[in-house]
């Protein structure tokens, strides 16, 4: 079965084609609320700008969409599963989460970092570095991610992005430190997994840059998304 059969598959059985769906949904680091009473609905074919200052919970909000940061109350569900039950671990491997600091382990290559993901999901060793090379590192390959600059870094995990093939793509910043090559790469990442029917949502500063490729866009101030 193709990617995008077993995702309609998994939505059908949910009950539901929305690829994220938050309702009232708050989020809290101990008694300090960092969201509150978010809604949001993304859909097949959406990219969703999400703006606003430092601190306003833009990060909060993509972690809580990848389900790595649980919702304090509301109801909050991503490719079908609910955020408040075990079920959001199975459907990880469907999420393309990009933060602003890369997310590579230091003391392994480039190439054994796609490897160690392409391990995990079934993928061929050889997809890594076909992914590596189409991001333009494919001479940097064997080269430990600490000894490479925090452009190249990046990258490297739109390579995984490349190699995974995500239903939902979460970008935290994505234009930030970029050369204009990697710039187009990362509008091209966006445009293709809308392509294969999924979704994807930035968080930004870049107006412009982004508002070329949403389908809406957001504000956040003070955790509440406008």
């Amino acid at each position: 079965m193709d990617r995008s059969s077993a995702s309609n598959t998994i939505c059908r059985v949910s009950g539901t084609t929305k690829i994220a769906d938050l309702e009232d949904v708050s989020v809290r680091a101990g008694a300090v609320r960092i969201l509150q009473d978010v809604s949001l609905t993304v859909e097949p074919g959406d990219a969703i700008g999400v703006f606003g200052s430092n601190g306003a919970g833009k990060t909060t909000l993509l972690r809580l969409i990848a389900t790595l940061q649980p919702p304090a109350n509301g109801k909050c569900s991503v490719l079908g599963a609910d955020l408040a039950s075990p079920a959001k671990y199975d459907v990880r491997h469907r999420i393309g989460y990009v933060g602003h600091a890369p997310g590579l382990y230091p003391e392994l290559t480039l190439r054994e970092n796609l490897d160690f993901v392409a391990d995990a999901r079934g993928l061929e060793r050889s997809d890594a570095l076909t992914s590596l090379e189409l991001v333009g590192l494919g001479g940097a390959a064997d080269r430990r991610a600490d000894h490479c600059s925090h452009g190249m870094q990046r990258r490297a995990e739109f390579a995984r992005v490349l190699m995974t093939e995500p239903d939902l793509l979460l970008l935290d910043e994505p234009h930030s430190a970029l050369d204009e090559d990697a710039i187009d790469l990362v509008d091209g990442l966006v445009r293709r997994t809308l392509e294969r029917g999924g979704a994807a949502v930035l968080v930004s500063h870049d107006r412009e840059r982004v508002n070329s490729l949403a389908t809406r866009t957001h504000e956040i101030k003070d955790g509440t998304l406008l």
